[in-house]
């Protein structure tokens, strides 16, 4: 068999600064915490626990030692949360991805623009609903703002009168969601609305770019091997988008979920990822295949 690495695979720019940021504090000793786990990636995060960082959720914060560094991942967090650190006394180390950043500006922005405008207007976020990031979004508007995954969600509010067409709307995309998917409900809302529809096109290039680049790479391999975290909402969309284009699509989270039987001898296999796939796993899986028997 040939085996080749998706060169575009691996963590995106704003993982790679977070997990920096983090190897730099763990380096200077002490304890370090992230709320939430830091990469939707479970051989990394095994990785990083390793090396002494620790996981914590909003609701076990108590029982971080008070002074403790406290570190907000690159999805970021609601204005509250920060808040809230402060008031028991962590100190804030703030990965949130400079891209995100600029989205919740943006999105503080078109608020306080539409509501300038009309008590009518309406924001909306094309996101997985839960997702930090969007939590994030949500509470730089405390929380005044629908969220919608797909086509059918957002059909259902505007059929039933939820989100409004007379009145305006501005629409932005959580970073990590699919182009593809994005430009249906654009077009969906475009054919729809009679009030004026403001369109931010707020993807991660990035992560945009990726996915042309995937479907050639699916295209042009016999079976590929998608390695990804199983809670990775990025995974699961370019996962996704490779098997549109090749059936023989696997999904593994580390290389002990490989088979055998899935190869063929003259098989030509491509190795990718998510954006929240480190690039060590990646070649990892790739070795591993080289030396199946």
């Amino acid at each position: 068999m040939k085996v080749e690495i998706d060169p575009q695979s691996g963590f995106c720019g704003g993982v790679i600064r977070a997990i920096g940021m983090a190897e730099k504090r763990l380096a200077q000793g002490g304890e370090l915490y992230s709320l939430g786990a830091i990469v939707h990636n479970e051989m990394e995060l095994e990785r990083l626990a390793q090396a002494g960082l620790q996981t914590i959720e909003t609701d076990m914060l108590a029982e971080a030692p008070e002074g403790a560094s406290m570190l907000i991942r690159a999805h970021g967090a609601p204005p509250p949360v920060y808040a809230h650190l402060r008031d028991l006394g962590y100190e804030i180390v703030d990965c949130t991805c400079p891209v995100v950043l600029r989205l919740q500006k943006d999105i503080r922005a078109a608020y306080e623009r539409l509501h300038s405008q009309t008590p009518e207007g309406q924001l909306v976020i094309f996101g997985k609903i839960g997702h930090a990031e969007v939590m994030g979004l949500l509470g730089q508007v405390d929380g005044d703002a629908v969220v919608v995954e797909n086509l059918d969600q957002i059909s259902a509010l505007t059929d039933g009168g939820v989100l409004r067409t007379d009145a305006p709307v501005e629409l932005f995309s959580q970073t990590t969601m699919g182009p593809a998917a994005y430009a249906s409900l654009i077009r969906y809302l475009e054919e729809k609305m009679t009030a004026p529809l403001t369109v931010h096109h707020t993807i991660c290039a990035q992560v945009a770019s990726r996915h042309d680049a995937l479907t050639s790479f699916a295209l042009s391999h016999d079976i590929i091997i998608f390695v990804a975290g199983k809670s990775s909402s990025n995974g699961k969309v370019l996962c996704q988008l490779c098997r549109n284009c090749n059936i023989r699509t696997c999904h593994i989270g580390s290389v002990k979920e490989l088979r055998r039987e899935w190869f063929r001898p003259d098989d030509n296999v491509g190795v990718c990822g998510a954006t929240s796939t480190p690039r060590w796993l990646l070649e990892n899986v790739a070795a591993a295949i080289e030396n199946l028997h």
